[in-house]
């Protein structure tokens, strides 16, 4: 279903933020932005902080839609929007399976993959099993990542055999399966796609050279340019390949941001797939929103116009 305005202004709408995740102070910043958001355009919005008493919590605050504003393990992996279903509250964003495979960045990229959608080549590794030799493929250097976390967390770029036993036991801190993924050293451009529709790229410029969560969560620490400064070509063929790996996720519903790397022949290659962007001071969505002419308001009511029940 898609909700009117006029429908909205009559429903009690929770803003889900915070959770149990690492990325818990992100999330609460962005929920913080959209119940703002929310209240100074009349809607009947309350704060709700996720934990495992969460159910309880909706069902007295008399939920009628629920804005997701989760970040990471039980609130971007299928967990909440799952509990949602069950209690028959319309959401925002993608379902339980999409939310689910594109938390799992494995998962995500054998997707890709089956898809002739491009992406860096990769190992996995399990808890147990870490891997101490990866030449020939993908080779130095390479980045060790957690395969279902967010936010730049327990990710470290590797350029030789001698760090990549310190930066595996750092990425399992995290998750008990990670990625060792072939290290694309151009551009990195960021596409987001709001309800099936692409909005302007940004290119991504961290002042120390590495986009980690520092870098993503500092005010200065990185510049951004919106839009990207690429070819018309290539604009289009990011953005394509945005739109096409949401469609294989599906994706579609709400704001979507797909990440991407280019290499030396701008060449795009997707890197992750990301179903609740942030909303903070230094988030990327808003930023692509407002270079098509969306102001902040406009885009939460339209991610919020498109909330639904995914399962009938």
């Amino acid at each position: 279903m898609n909700f009117t305005r006029e429908i909205l202004l009559e429903k009690k709408i929770g803003v889900l933020m915070g959770g149990l995740s690492a990325e818990r102070e992100v999330s609460l910043k962005t929920g913080g932005a959209v119940f703002e958001s929310l209240k100074r355009q009349h809607f009947q919005a309350v704060e709700i902080d996720v934990d495992r008493d969460v159910c309880r919590r909706l069902k007295e605050e008399e939920i009628e839609v629920a804005f997701l504003a989760l970040h990471g393990r039980y609130g971007e992996d299928g967990t909440i929007q799952g509990i949602l279903e069950f209690l028959e509250i319309p959401y925002t964003g993608p379902g339980v399976m999409a939310s689910s495979v594109a938390m799992n960045k494995l998962a995500t990229k054998r997707l890709l993959e089956s898809a002739a959608i491009p992406t860096p080549a990769y190992i996995a590794a399990t808890v147990g099993k870490a891997v101490f030799d990866v030449e020939p493929q993908p080779g130095y250097p390479l980045v060790v990542k957690p395969v279902c976390e967010g936010s730049s967390l327990g990710i470290s770029i590797v350029h030789g055999e001698a760090e990549l036993q310190a930066a595996q036991e750092k990425a399992f801190t995290y998750d008990a399966q990670i990625l060792l993924e072939q290290f694309i050293p151009g551009r990195e451009i960021t596409a987001a796609v709001l309800e099936g529709e692409p909005l302007p790229l940004i290119e991504i410029q961290p002042l120390s050279g590495f986009y980690d969560f520092q870098a993503k969560y500092t005010p200065g620490a990185t510049n951004y340019l919106v839009p990207a400064p690429l070819s018309e070509p290539v604009t289009r063929m990011i953005q394509d390949l945005a739109v096409q790996s949401c469609r294989v996720v599906d994706c579609l519903s709400g704001a979507v941001r797909v990440d991407f790397r280019l290499d030396e022949d701008d060449r795009p290659l997707v890197i992750e797939i990301n179903t609740i962007p942030g909303m903070t001071a230094t988030s990327l969505l808003p930023k692509a929103a407002r270079s098509a002419g969306i102001d902040f308001d406009a885009l939460i009511t339209t991610i919020l116009g498109g909330a639904s029940l995914k399962i009938q």
